[in-house]
């Protein structure tokens, strides 16, 4: 059984361990479309752009307790705060499920309280038949830190290509860094990557970030990245967006 980076949500001074290794920043076509989550509760995840306020994310990101914010940062650094008018986790999301490291329904969307500026643009989804091999490279960018246990590391957005792995799926999909395949400290998401979107060679989403492991599936980062699979969710993500656009 493959064991959980902690709560790859949870971005502090105790967080786990390297966010995808001190990878690069992603190219502007992809950063675009993601974007930095804060929660009440002193969480932080990754998400993705998916209509001008619009925003999905992994379900294990949001509390119906809970408030949330997007977080941009200013030219000198300085973090501006933008409103989540409201939240849908899918409803199959099972959090015990995912706490016992068994596949879920971990996908989940925010509605914002005014679209985003131009200079974010929405993502496409992966057509709902498509189908992910063994070896095929996929690109992950998120917000998460990128020194083990050093929160100061997070809030950078970085990207990393990493190689589908195992038997890819309709539940997940485990990625590897084709460098060190797993056997030794590589790429890969950590904490505050969860929700971070998966991209396929054309720019469209084909999951978002739910767990980690370290080299030899062991506990923390830079080993497996696992991420959910939209395809079984593909129409209830549209369908929400569209409910929740529909509302406000």
């Amino acid at each position: 059984m493959l064991r959980l980076a902690a709560l790859l949500c949870v971005f502090a001074a105790t967080a786990a361990v390297a966010m995808v290794g001190h990878a690069p920043p992603p190219p502007a076509t992809l950063a675009r479309h993601v974007v930095l989550i804060s929660g009440s509760a002193g969480t932080f995840c990754t998400g993705a752009v998916v209509a001008p306020d619009a925003v999905l994310t992994a379900g294990h990101c949001v509390d119906a307790r809970h408030r949330y914010k997007l977080i941009e940062f200013a030219a000198d650094g300085t973090p501006q705060f933008r409103d989540v008018a409201s939240a849908a986790r899918h409803p199959q999301f099972d959090i015990k499920a995912f706490l016992n490291h068994r596949a879920t329904a971990d996908v989940a969307v925010l509605k914002l309280a005014a679209p985003l500026p131009a200079r974010y643009a929405p993502a496409l989804l992966a057509p709902g038949e498509k189908k992910v091999v063994v070896g095929e490279r996929l690109t992950v960018a998120g917000y998460g830190v990128s020194l083990r246990g050093d929160g100061r590391t997070g809030g950078t957005l970085r990207a990393a290509t990493l190689a589908v792995t195992s038997k890819p799926g309709t539940l997940q999909i485990r990625m590897v860094d084709p460098k060190t395949n797993n056997a030794a400290p590589g790429l890969g998401a950590c904490t505050g990557d969860s929700g971070a979107p998966a991209f396929d060679s054309s720019g469209a989403i084909v999951g978002v970030v739910s767990w980690t492991t370290a080299p030899n599936n062991e506990d923390g980062c830079g080993g497996l990245t696992g991420i959910t699979p939209l395809t079984l969710y593909r129409k209830w993500i549209v369908e929400t967006v569209n409910t929740l656009r529909a509302r406000l």
